[in-house]
C-alpha cells in the first residue's frame, strides 16, 4: 500500500508529459494527491493519462509552454480552477543542449535559460497567489548536480540550473514569514526524455553529447551506486520519490535547500 500523504493535497506539475515530471504525477497519484500535469506536448499529457489507469479521475491535464508568459498565466489559471486551489508547485520542466562551448549559439544558449530558469520564474510567480492559500504550500524546483560540479559539453544548461538554485534559496527566505517552503532537487544519472533523446517535447529533450566528446571527462560523475540492470542512468521514479517527500507536509521543517539523487556520484 502506498505512503497516502497527498490525501487533499493539489499538486501542479511541469513537465508531467515524461520522464521525471510525469513518474512525479503517477507517485503523487499513487499517494492520494489531485494533480494537474502541465507540459507543452499534448501527445506526452495523453501518454501520463494513460499511465495513470486507476487515478485518472483525479487528473488534469494543462497544455502549456512555461517559456511564454502569456501561457503559463492562462495554464496556472487553469490548473488552479480545475484543481480548487493549490498546495504545492513542480517546476520539472527544462531542455538540455550538450554542445561545445565554442559551437554554442547565441539563441540555443538563451533558449535553455529561457525554458529552465524564466519558465521556472513565471511558474513560480503565477502560482504564489494560489499557494498563500493553500495547505502546507510547497514549491519543488529542478535544479542539477551541473549547477555545483563540473558537467562537460552543458554550459548552458548548467549556468540555468545554477541560476534555479539560487533563486530557490532566495524565495525560501522572502516567503518563510508566510510558511510557503522552497526546494529543490539535483538529479544525476538519471534516465529521462532529456538525457536519452527520446522525448518528444521541447521542454523535456535534447541532443545527446557531440560526436567527437572525449568521455574521459566524465570519469568523475559516474554513479558509485549500482544501476539496476546495469549502465549508469537509475529510473525517474529515483527523483519522484524524493520530490513527493519534498512537496508532501512530512517536510514542513524543510526549506531554501538541495537535495542531490545521483547515486552517490558526486561525494
Amino acid at each position: 500500500m502506498p505512503l497516502q500523504r497527498y490525501l487533499d493535497r493539489r499538486v501542479l506539475i511541469t513537465g508531467g508529459g515524461s520522464g521525471i515530471g510525469q513518474a512525479t504525477v503517477l507517485r503523487i497519484l499513487d499517494e492520494g494527491g489531485r494533480v494537474a500535469a502541465a507540459d507543452i506536448s499534448e501527445s506526452g499529457l495523453k501518454d501520463t493519462v494513460a499511465r495513470a489507469e486507476a487515478n485518472r479521475d483525479r487528473l488534469t491535464t494543462v497544455v502549456l509552454d512555461v517559456s511564454s508568459e502569456d501561457s503559463v498565466k492562462q495554464g496556472v489559471a487553469q490548473a488552479v480552477e480545475a484543481l480548487g486551489g493549490l498546495d504545492a508547485l513542480v517546476n520539472a520542466a527544462g531542455i538540455l543542449r550538450s554542445v561545445h562551448f565554442l559551437e554554442t549559439t547565441l539563441a540555443d544558449f538563451e533558449q535553455v535559460l529561457r525554458i529552465n530558469l524564466i519558465g521556472t520564474f513565471l511558474m513560480t510567480r503565477e502560482a504564489i497567489p494560489a499557494l498563500r492559500t493553500g495547505t502546507d504550500p510547497a514549491v519543488v524546483n529542478f535544479s542539477s548536480t551541473s549547477a555545483a560540479f563540473a558537467h562537460p559539453y552543458m554550459s548552458a544548461y548548467a549556468a540555468s540550473k545554477g541560476g534555479i538554485q539560487a533563486m530557490t534559496h532566495t524565495l525560501a527566505l522572502e516567503f518563510a514569514k508566510e510558511r510557503i517552503r522552497f526546494n529543490s532537487v539535483q538529479p544525476g544519472s538519471i534516465s529521462s526524455g532529456m538525457t536519452d533523446g527520446t522525448g518528444e517535447s521541447k521542454q523535456s529533450i535534447g541532443p545527446g553529447l557531440p560526436d567527437d566528446a572525449d568521455f574521459s571527462l566524465f570519469g568523475k560523475i559516474m554513479p558509485t551506486l549500482p544501476v539496476d540492470g546495469g549502465g549508469m542512468f537509475a529510473k525517474p521514479d529515483a527523483v519522484a520519490a524524493v520530490v513527493a517527500m519534498l512537496a508532501s507536509s512530512d517536510a514542513y521543517f524543510v526549506t531554501g535547500t538541495e537535495v542531490r539523487v545521483d547515486g552517490g556520484t558526486h561525494m
